[in-house]
């Protein structure tokens, strides 16, 4: 099991990743803009050299675009990434442009996940690509009316006949709920909101039963 928390919030960084339950942060434009940052602005040293404070193995970094400037993007986080001790992986959104970018990533030494997939054939594209991950944006895909669950068991399927295979991060979860029927069909790597870390962290009955032990322990 690999989670990831799904955020560009600095503060939900300290409180959650000290748990030692995620295996990696995962970002991108608009997460960065609800955490009240500008992309363009973002200095990089400092965001990594922060996410290497925690116990965590990845950092994955979105391109803020597939036009002429996303290698040079890339170019400077190469000049960065000998600093951490993390593994930095690229995020390129599943367009042409994008697909077209995916060579030149991988030979400036970055492993990739290929973004925004809402269709089961994205998987053959990812596959092909060599790519180390794909992200299908399960809540999304369910209210754009796709039968999410099946295209996933779809791209699972794919993913076992590979010899090599792209590794399924889901994201794009609205509920603890996804996550069960998800990993009852064999999915192990979730990213995840901190609104669904906070609910994985606490069960009122759990809680009462610890407050009871609390109690007893106290008892002469």
């Amino acid at each position: 099991m690999r989670l990831y928390l799904d955020s560009f919030d600095m503060q939900a960084w300290d409180r959650l990743l000290p748990t030692g339950l995620f295996y990696g942060i995962t970002t991108n434009p608009l997460l960065a803009q609800r955490a009240g940052l500008s992309y363009p602005d973002i200095d990089w040293r400092n965001v990594i050299g922060k996410a290497d404070t925690f116990p965590i193995s990845e950092l994955h970094i979105q391109l803020p675009d597939t036009g002429d400037s996303a290698l040079e993007f890339v170019e400077r986080l190469d000049r960065v990434k000998s600093e951490s001790q993390l593994n930095l992986v690229i995020k390129v959104p599943l367009d042409q442009a994008g697909i077209t970018l995916v060579p030149q990533i991988q030979s400036a030494g970055f492993n990739v996940l290929m973004t925004a997939c809402y269709h089961a054939k994205q998987m053959f594209v990812s596959q092909s690509l060599g790519a180390s991950y794909i992200a299908p944006y399960y809540g999304r895909m369910i209210e754009a009316g796709i039968d999410a669950r099946d295209h996933l068991r779809q791209m699972r399927m794919i993913s076992q006949s590979a010899e090599q295979p792209c590794k399924i991060l889901v994201a794009s979860l609205r509920s603890v709920d996804h996550m069960l029927e998800l990993a009852s069909d064999g999915h192990d790597m979730f990213t995840i909101a901190p609104k669904i870390a906070d609910d994985l962290l606490f069960d009122s009955l759990s809680d009462a039963a610890i407050t009871e032990f609390s109690k007893a322990a106290r008892n002469r």
